[in-house]
């Protein structure tokens, strides 16, 4: 049996990684500024992840949501304390799509509605509401197209006046864009939308799994805005590479037995690797490194003469050109031996390192990116 071909591949295989660095099975050695799709918040092997999962996986790493895991408790409670969001519920998952079909779900069971509002450019998933809430039509097949979702302009306030009234169940909006190319939405424009759902009683969903946990110099890229959503979505950065997600749930939303529900979803191993993600991010203090090293590294890239634009908060970071980078991100990866990232804007290099990447390891990216730059030109 062959594998189900639906990904371009590197033909390069990673066999070890600690912190920023990967080494493939010739002994090459790689810097990490992508982190697998912004999966990797703490660094790869980090020696209290890996010792943290080794001592749960001797005493039990899985059973089923039937019995007390007194583990999502304290997973709760942490994550609660270092996001602000202490009266918050959880409802923990496996993945980025589950955690934002579960969010879209529960808007629906709480205002008894359907219509849905979404924005241009924007990807929450490919599971069947996600992928349909996503504006990317090769994604979706022609049991995922409905009706009742409306996609608008990004940060157009005009265009969600129009359409946002009391028929709308939810809007769901990334605290930054980042498959879309680490687009940010106004502060004025997530206002406007926090001002707006409370107005009609639509619930507000922030889709923070690529743009939460720290990365953006806050916890949550939305908290830079000064609003508090009806439910946050997170994933990725949250297990440092070990599937889980959460549904962060506003109290005024009541839960009844039976509306959510998943099998894997908060298993022992799993809010083990959470609990220590978060000790990490807490005693590293992560949330404040992410902000110095992303504001040190746009300021430098903006330094260049090249780049069209270069965006972001925290580490995550946009550098677009006035092309496609393709041939620049191959050049950094094969004769620099860095990974890069790209997105739905084929001009866009996206940024997404480990929030404990060191200075040095990034002004070795400048380095290589001005290099290439220069070759480029030539």
């Amino acid at each position: 049996m062959n594998n189900f071909d639906v990904y371009p591949l590197f033909d390069i295989e990673p066999v070890k990684a600690v912190g920023s660095v990967l080494w493939d099975k010739n002994g090459d050695e790689y810097l990490d500024l992508y982190g697998g799709h912004a999966v990797i918040s703490i660094g790869h092997s980090h020696p209290h992840y890996v010792d943290k999962i080794n001592t749960q996986l001797q005493k039990i790493s899985f059973y089923s949501n039937s019995v007390q895991i007194p583990l999502q408790a304290a997973l709760a409670e942490k994550l609660g304390a270092l996001s602000g969001y202490t009266d918050y519920a959880l409802f923990l998952c496996n993945s980025g799509a589950e955690a934002n079909e579960n969010a879209l779900k529960l808007a629906s069971f709480h205002t008894g509605r359907k219509k849905i509002i979404t924005f241009s450019k924007g990807f929450h998933g490919r599971t069947s509401l996600a992928v349909a809430a996503t504006d990317g039509a090769s994604m979706q097949a022609p049991v995922n197209k409905t009706d009742f979702i409306i996609t608008l302009p990004f940060n157009n306030q005009e265009a969600l006046n129009a359409h946002l009234n009391e028929d709308v169940a939810a809007v769901i909006i990334e605290g930054i864009q980042g498959v879309g190319g680490v687009n940010i939405p106004d502060a004025s424009f997530l206002k406007t939308l926090r001002e707006g759902c409370t107005q009609y009683g639509a619930v507000l969903i922030l889709d923070e799994v690529q743009s939460g946990y720290g990365r953006p110099g806050q916890f949550f890229a939305h908290q830079h805005a000064g609003i508090r959503p009806d439910i946050i979505t997170t994933a990725k950065g949250m297990g440092n590479g070990f599937p889980i997600a959460g549904v962060l749930i506003h109290p005024g939303i009541k839960a009844v037995h039976g509306m959510l529900g998943t099998t894997f979803g908060g298993n022992h191993l799993a809010c083990a690797a959470g609990i220590a993600v978060l000790e990490v991010i807490e005693k590293e203090n992560l949330v404040a490194h992410a902000e110095e090293m992303g504001t040190y590294l746009m300021q430098e890239l903006r330094k260049f003469s090249q780049p069209k634009e270069v965006r972001g908060l925290g580490l995550m970071v946009g550098i677009e050109l006035d092309k496609p980078c393709s041939d620049i991100r191959n050049k950094l990866l094969h004769q620099y031996k860095m990974f890069t990232g790209s997105s739905s804007n084929k001009n866009t290099i996206r940024i997404l390192p480990a929030l404990n990447i060191q200075k040095e390891q990034l002004d070795r990216f400048l380095q290589a990116f001005e290099d290439v730059l220069k070759k480029d030109l030539a």
